[in-house]
């Protein structure tokens, strides 16, 4: 029986094999669901290591390009610690004009379900955005998605949507709120905060400095890619990195750090480096516009004629976009390939409390 199920695996390995070895060359990261970037044979002669060190080089490389775009002081806070907070970031006027769009006005919402935290995301299409002209603003700023661009060292055009976080105090373990590292090359995240922020509200923590590579990370990255069949956290096992904050100082890395802000605050973080959502210490709701960007680690160019050769930056599907991506996993989800982590909750309010029992 032992056999048959081996013959069947090596087969299946053996026909993904033009896949797996394509997928070498771009951002996949899963060790479980790649038979090449989750072997130890290829991972004890530096695979793992080599992909991480390069991909670093090239973001690098694409960054002293994007660096005209944006201000030095910004450039300096983000190298030292990998993680940028800007505080007052919209004029008061615009602020307090995407407030009332946020609060006063009805959206399309679907929701996350991940323990007994709700990440709730509201579209804002350009459809949605026709009358509402502040959220549009926000949206299509230049020194927000400048700024994004250049710590993800892509000049893609970021996913912006309008997301709201309802945190229980109490009930099952949110994935999120362990430090983590999303993938191993760099990546960027923004979140900005409609509302404060305080120390028991679930705050954004990130460990300072840890979007650069020490050497005993890559050592000990080097030992979780070889020693994968004994890793127990599946997100470890699919290539987004779990560390206990008592090893960070093993790491060279000092602990995380609570991004307790007022609101009107923007923060943006390479999440290739260390951080989690901490654990909310009573119910909480927190608003923001959130923009992620991503795209494959090892182009050597900035910018493309499909801006990065990205296809979420054709035209008729970045007008979209937001909707798009929940239809294609709902798709998916019904091919039975992958469920989609999506729930369509109808419109109403983006803060309006509502999650499972």
């Amino acid at each position: 029986m032992s056999f048959g199920k081996s013959s069947e695996l090596m087969l299946k390995n053996t026909l993904k094999f033009p896949l797996h070895f394509l997928q070498l060359f771009s951002g996949a990261k899963s060790f479980e669901k790649n038979a090449l970037l989750g072997s130890r044979f290829l991972n004890e002669r530096n695979l793992h290591v080599r992909r991480v060190t390069l991909a670093m080089r090239m973001a690098s490389m694409r960054r002293r390009r994007l660096a005209p775009l944006v201000p030095a002081h910004l450039i300096e806070a983000y190298e030292k610690d990998g993680v940028v907070k800007i505080e007052n970031f919209l004029d008061d006027d615009l602020f307090q004009e995407l407030l009332r769009e946020t609060h006063d006005t009805n959206f399309d919402r679907v929701d996350m379900y991940q323990g007994s935290t709700t990440t709730r995301r509201s579209m804002i299409d350009d459809s949605d955005l026709e009358s509402r002209p502040a959220i549009l603003k926000v949206r299509d700023s230049k020194p927000l998605l400048n700024l994004v661009r250049y710590v993800a060292s892509h000049a893609g055009q970021p996913l912006v949507t309008l997301q709201t976080v309802l945190a229980k105090a109490s009930g099952n373990q949110d994935p999120q709120s362990d430090l983590h590292s999303d993938t191993f090359h760099a990546t960027a995240k923004a979140w900005l905060f409609l509302n404060d922020v305080e120390e028991d509200d679930g705050p954004f923590c990130f460990v300072k400095g840890s979007h650069k590579m020490t050497e005993q990370r890559l050592a000990w990255e080097k030992d979780i890619s070889t020693s994968i069949d004994s890793v127990e956290n599946k997100y470890s096992r699919r290539g987004s990195m779990r560390v206990a904050p008592e090893q960070l100082s093993d790491l060279g890395y000092p602990q995380p750090t609570k991004m307790v802000v007022k609101a009107n605050t923007l923060v943006v973080a390479n999440t290739h480096g260390f951080h989690a959502r901490c654990a909310s210490m009573k119910n909480t709701t927190r608003i923001e516009i959130y923009v992620s960007l991503r795209r494959n680690p090892f182009l050597p160019f900035v910018a493309a004629p499909l801006r990065g050769l990205h296809i979420a930056a054709l035209p008729l599907i970045q007008a979209r976009v937001n909707r798009l991506i929940i239809s294609a996993q709902a798709q998916i989800g019904k091919l039975g390939i992958k469920p989609s982590p999506w729930n369509s909750i109808g419109y109403g309010k983006s803060n309006e409390w509502r999650h499972p029992d």
